[in-house]
């Protein structure tokens, strides 16, 4: 690991602060920010996400996508933990936190806007990020791209109706055009960029992709950085007024997120998953959207609204908790198959 991604945590840590500090001194500029948006898409947010993923998305090699399928096991982890488990997981620790154990400090109002928050982040696997821990967990990337394409295939179908099941409305608007865009401007362009780039290198010389990945990952973490100012940016003001507020809404959330590892990463291991496609299998479950759930928040309840503010916490969260889980994936390798023995347990299977 570089400079970067060695000393991550503080980097974000001095990303959020800065962030907080910018948003109270010049608060008309994140405004002006806030306002370059299509569809309730940030259109700066956009441009630091591609900076972002970019790099990731140059190593991926297409002449191994095609193998996934002999091992569907991480796909269908994914899935079960994302769809099946994760929502509801965090609606009812919404619930229990908010409309008991912290009831006697939040209004029922406020209450019900933190749990819609909580939720919409819930229904919201990660899309962009899972490509950052990905890659710190030294990931396949192969398969890391079919699980995030998969996941993002199912949102398109299911985000609106299990949101609207747990938020308990049945006429909830969700801004389709966000969905799709959002998936676009993270996934689609950058995937085809990537691959236009590799194929270009590839023509080159052997070594042209490496060598052209290792210049460009200190940028992958510059454009992380970047979008963290901006999200704390657009919401300091309700930060700094409202500490004890983010300390509540970080409680659940980060039960949830640890929750959730556990019980994929345990999963991962009883399926005898290799070590390559475990760590992404499970930290794309316990990542978020977070740019799609921010978005909707605001276009459902408002950008002042507590629905909003959870989805900004969710942020705040989600970093160092997730550098946390990272370092558990990095340190485990020895509970799971290395990928050579995997993939000749594969062979042999399909040999029978």
């Amino acid at each position: 690991m570089g400079l970067f991604e060695r000393y991550l945590t503080v980097w974000v840590g001095l990303g959020i602060l800065a962030g907080v500090g910018l948003g109270l001194v010049a608060p008309g500029a994140f405004q002006l920010i806030a306002g370059l948006e299509f569809a309730q898409v940030n259109l700066v947010v956009a441009v630091f996400i591609w900076v972002m993923i970019y790099p990731m998305m140059i190593q991926i090699d297409w002449h191994a996508v095609r193998d996934v399928g002999k091992k569907p096991q991480g796909l269908i982890l994914t899935l079960v933990v994302n769809w099946l488990i994760k929502p509801f997981t965090m609606a009812a620790l919404g619930v229990l936190f908010f409309h008991y154990l912290f009831a006697p400090w939040v209004d029922p109002q406020s209450a019900s806007e933190y749990i819609a928050g909580m939720i919409l982040l819930g229904v919201a696997p990660c899309t962009a990020m899972v490509f950052v821990w990905s890659q710190l967990v030294k990931g396949d990337p192969n398969y890391t791209l079919v699980q995030v394409s998969v996941n993002d295939i199912i949102m398109v179908f299911a985000f609106a109706p299990i949101a609207a099941f747990l938020l308990g409305v049945t006429n909830i608007t969700v801004p389709w055009e966000t969905l799709v865009l959002s998936t676009v401007l993270y996934v689609v362009l950058p995937l085809l960029a990537g691959m236009a780039t590799r194929h270009a290198l590839e023509r080159r010389s052997p070594t042209a992709v490496a060598d052209f990945v290792a210049r460009l990952k200190p940028w992958s973490i510059v454009g992380l950085i970047a979008t963290v100012v901006l999200l704390f940016g657009f919401q300091a003001n309700t930060i700094v007024d409202k500490p004890l507020v983010i300390a509540m809404i970080a409680v659940p959330l980060m039960v949830q997120t640890y929750g959730i590892f556990l019980i994929a990463y345990l999963a991962a291991k009883a399926l005898k998953l290799p070590h390559n496609v475990a760590g992404p299998a499970c930290l794309i479950g316990t990542s978020n959207f977070f740019e799609l759930a921010v978005a909707v928040a605001i276009s459902l309840f408002g950008l002042n609204s507590g629905a909003a503010l959870a989805t900004v916490v969710g942020v705040l969260v989600e970093v160092p908790v997730m550098l946390s889980l990272v370092a558990i994936v990095n340190r485990t390798p020895h509970w799971f198959a290395p990928a050579a023995v995997a993939a000749r347990a594969v062979m042999k299977e399909e040999t029978r």
